[in-house]
């Protein structure tokens, strides 16, 4: 979730979804250098986010399913756990004033 924490990270990791793109694609759509999109990939590739793919003389980044899946996992427990949070407070504070 660090690697995402950043703007310029989660904007080419959301300019990734639409499938495979080399760097200077992705630095195109963002207001930062080249080498920053590379750096920043660099970032998403070790936190496993993204992977690459050589394709020709160019290396082709997508975002990695399997990171996303455990992501996603990680955050729909999280979001279950705090509903069940929020149910069980809502009913105490129900019981206490009747």
């Amino acid at each position: 979730m660090a690697a995402l924490a950043d703007p310029t990270r989660r904007a080419i990791f959301e300019l990734l979804r639409e499938g495979p793109r080399p760097v200077g694609e992705l630095a195109r759509d963002l207001p930062v250098s080249r080498p920053a999109v590379s750096q920043h990939l660099r970032v998403l590739k070790e936190a496993g986010l993204v992977s690459e793919r050589k394709n020709g003389t160019r290396r082709l980044y997508r975002i990695e399913p399997d990171a996303v899946a455990a992501l996603r996992a990680y955050f729909d427990e999280f979001w279950s756990q705090a509903l069940d949070a929020f149910k069980a407070a809502a009913e105490s504070e129900e019981r206490s004033t009747e």
